[in-house]
């Protein structure tokens, strides 16, 4: 139990008694009550997110995958990628129901006792594979997010039906395959646009030789406008295919400049966005773009992205085609599981990360 106090948590070390080691996240704190968030989450002030640089009327594009294969729908699958970063796709070849299930998955993983969520935790784990965790790197984090998640990193059926939760395995693991004709599909167009026209096995490795699912949680909070959900960031991912609930909440940066834009829940869609591998990979063409989440003071909120990553031991840097045809490179050869640590190793900073990259 939490201690009985007034401000329970003035203690640094009672809070993350409570929130980490105790397995109760953030979801724990918010089930308590408190009438204040505690001082540990509240971000500096150029962390918070400001509603007058919000732009009101502002859309990321939304894309109806039916033809993909039209030269048109590729080519606004390829303007998108360059221009925003994010777009939203409807229509698209992953069952609606699938969706759903994954969505009630997530929020019966949630709603187990902290003991039992706390098997997945760093500490317990039987596996680094499966974590299960709060914020995001709270070791590294002046101001710690506002939010919990579990996160599952897919070798095989196999691992998968031995150490990911029962309670949300199949749900995840049918949501991954289902998703995996679409995550083809965009990768296919997207290479097209580099005039890179055959996929083999190599370069399917490297564009989507490892997945990664999270499900994530963030519970109603006091004070949301002092806090975040997520902090400014770009995914590591080449792709991330994130479904969101109707709650809302992800907003992206618009173009380099200091404005962002509301990604609106549409049901049955899914976002889409450019990570920094692929943004290495096409030579700075296509674009990782900053984004956040906000946390919300009357609702709770999930949202299950998929990262669709290179191996961990691949070496990442704009491919040959490119380079072969005149380009001139931007980026070096990275080993993919040394720019993944980085990222890990500190705080959400905006797009600091690919600078690892940079030449």
């Amino acid at each position: 139990m939490a201690p009985a106090l007034a401000d329970p948590f003035g203690d640094s070390s009672a809070l993350r008694e409570f929130v980490i080691h105790q397995g109760n996240g953030v979801k724990g704190l918010s089930e308590l009550g408190l009438k204040a968030l505690p001082k540990q989450y509240i971000q500096p002030l150029e962390e918070r997110t400001c509603m007058t640089n919000v732009v009101p009327q502002g859309s990321i594009p939304i894309i109806d995958m039916s033809n993909w294969e039209d030269p048109k729908v590729a080519k606004s699958i390829c303007d998108a990628a360059s221009k925003w970063g994010f777009f939203q796709i409807v229509n698209h070849d992953v069952p609606v129901e699938v969706l759903e299930n994954v969505k009630d998955a997530t929020y019966r993983f949630f709603r187990l006792p902290a003991e039992v969520k706390n098997k997945y935790s760093k500490e317990h784990s039987s596996s680094n594979n499966v974590r299960f965790g709060t914020s995001f790197t709270p070791q590294a984090e002046k101001a710690l997010e506002w939010k919990d998640y579990l996160s599952l990193f897919y070798v095989s059926e196999q691992e998968a039906s031995a150490l990911w939760p029962s309670v949300c395995r199949e749900q995840v693991l049918d949501y991954m395959k289902k998703s995996e004709v679409v995550i083809k599909q965009l990768l296919q167009v997207l290479m097209n646009g580099l005039n890179v026209n055959e996929i083999d096995e190599t370069k399917e490795s490297l564009l989507m030789g490892s997945m990664r699912t999270n499900l994530n949680y963030y519970p109603k909070c006091p004070n949301p406008e002092l806090t975040v959900g997520v902090g400014r960031h770009s995914d590591v991912s080449t792709l991330t295919i994130l479904l969101q609930d109707e709650i809302g909440g992800l907003f992206v940066r618009e173009n380099e400049g200091d404005n962002w834009i509301h990604v609106p829940p549409i049901k049955g869609s899914l976002v889409i966005n450019v990570g920094d591998a692929l943004q290495i990979i096409s030579n700075g063409r296509y674009k990782s773009v900053e984004h956040r989440v906000v946390a919300n003071g009357s609702n709770n909120r999930i949202s299950v992205p998929i990262f669709v990553n290179p191996r961990p031991a691949d070496m990442i840097g704009p491919l040959p085609e490119l380079i072969a045809s005149g380009e001139k490179p931007i980026y070096k050869q990275v080993l993919y599981s040394d720019y993944v640590k980085y990222f890990f190793r500190k705080a959400h900073d905006g797009k600091k990360t690919v600078e690892f990259a940079e030449l």
